[in-house]
């Protein structure tokens, strides 16, 4: 996770952080393909032919841009991603140009940054991004000076992670959303490769490198997956179950609700397994599955998170729910599909199509015309 998280890869320019992937799951012996736009699926085979599943998480990050170079020797940035400049203020920043053996740091500073010259107004200026800038780490007095450098508009600036692990097991860091995924879900398939255990259905793992633009899982994937789990982050706050400590499960984001019948079925492996779990609904979020089921994939979609406590900002999880994570993974890979004979083709007869049984209500009572016939 460590290793992740200072591997700088915000949406966009995301080709390094995929070969890091691509390095962890090569030395499990696990087989990988990228797609022309940079996705990676990773295959670990099934004993049953034709159908698969698909755990779906994102390698990319929220980020920067340089929207214009600044007569006063900063850039100007627009987000990549959406984050509040709030939680970007003071943040070190890694900015890379075209020139791919050269980079430069800076700071995230407010437009009025220092106390001693501005006062009381450091208190009462806007929060946004047209209130920020970025200090370049050169000796720069103006926009030529930028120029020179090779900085231009379209360069990246990647707010650097800084990531810390406390003894107690908490971790803070930027970009845990979703670095942690990503490691939740590597540790989940060295475990299943180590321990040399056969698998009853084909499973995918797809690393995405554009959900926090919303273009996550739309290809890489198709008509023979029949499941798709996104591990992502699950909102802690006040008034989200959600924990940091626990397996996260969701319910309903932004896009609607995640399919009956796979989301059960996880709570029920979580809970047969002793893992401690959680049943949360998401207002303000979508992960991997949106895409894909908006892309024209037929399949059931499910959330799994490990719980970030102010996400896309001062982020902080705890070692012990991304290991959950994990843990309900490998649970979930070495069972067989929801629904073993339904789910192995795309379509099928209406009567033989699973579903829950509702008893009717009870009808209302016979009532004569009325005064409105």
């Amino acid at each position: 996770m460590l290793e992740l998280l200072r591997m700088p890869s915000p949406s966009g320019r995301t080709d390094s952080v995929m070969q890091l992937v691509g390095e962890h799951l090569t030395k499990l012996g696990v087989s990988t393909t990228v797609t022309r736009r940079g996705v990676l699926r990773a295959t670990l085979p099934g004993e049953l032919p034709g159908s698969s599943r698909a755990v779906a998480v994102h390698a990319d990050t929220i980020g920067c841009m340089v929207k214009r170079l600044k007569d006063n020797g900063r850039l100007e940035v627009v987000p990549v991603g959406t984050h509040s400049a709030r939680f970007a203020e003071g943040a070190h920043v890694t900015i890379f140009v075209d020139d791919l053996e050269t980079i430069y740091t800076g700071t995230v500073i407010p437009l009025l940054s220092s106390g001693h010259n501005y006062g009381d107004a450091v208190d009462t200026q806007g929060v946004g991004w047209e209130h920020v800038e970025v200090r370049v780490d050169e000796p720069v007095g103006g926009a030529a000076d930028l120029a020179a450098l090779g900085i231009q508009v379209g360069d990246f600036v990647a707010l650097d992670a800084s990531p810390q692990v406390t003894p107690n097991g908490f971790v803070k860091s930027r970009h845990l959303d979703d670095k942690a995924g990503v490691a939740a879900c590597l540790a989940a398939y060295k475990a299943l490769t180590e321990a040399g255990v056969g698998i009853p259905v084909t499973a995918h793992l797809l690393v995405t490198i554009g959900e926090e633009v919303g273009v996550g899982a739309t290809h890489g994937l198709d008509d023979s997956v029949a499941e798709l789990v996104a591990v992502d982050n699950a909102v802690v706050a006040d008034g989200q179950q959600s924990r940091e400590e626990t397996v996260n499960i969701g319910m309903h984001d932004s896009t609607g609700p995640f399919d009956y019948h796979l989301t059960r079925r996880l709570l029920a492996l979580a809970r047969e397994h002793h893992l401690p779990v959680r049943r949360d609904i998401y207002r303000f979020y979508r992960s991997d599955a949106a895409p894909a089921v908006e892309s024209g994939l037929e399949l059931r979609t499910a959330l799994v998170g490990f719980g970030i406590d102010s996400s896309h900002g001062h982020e902080r999880t705890h070692l012990d729910g991304v290991r959950a994570v994990a843990e309900l993974l490998v649970l979930y890979l070495q069972s067989p599909l929801t629904f073993e004979e339904w789910d192995a083709t795309p379509t099928g007869p209406l009567e033989e199509f699973p579903s829950v049984t509702v008893q009717p209500a009870e009808p209302e009572p016979e009532h004569g015309p009325g005064r409105w016939g």
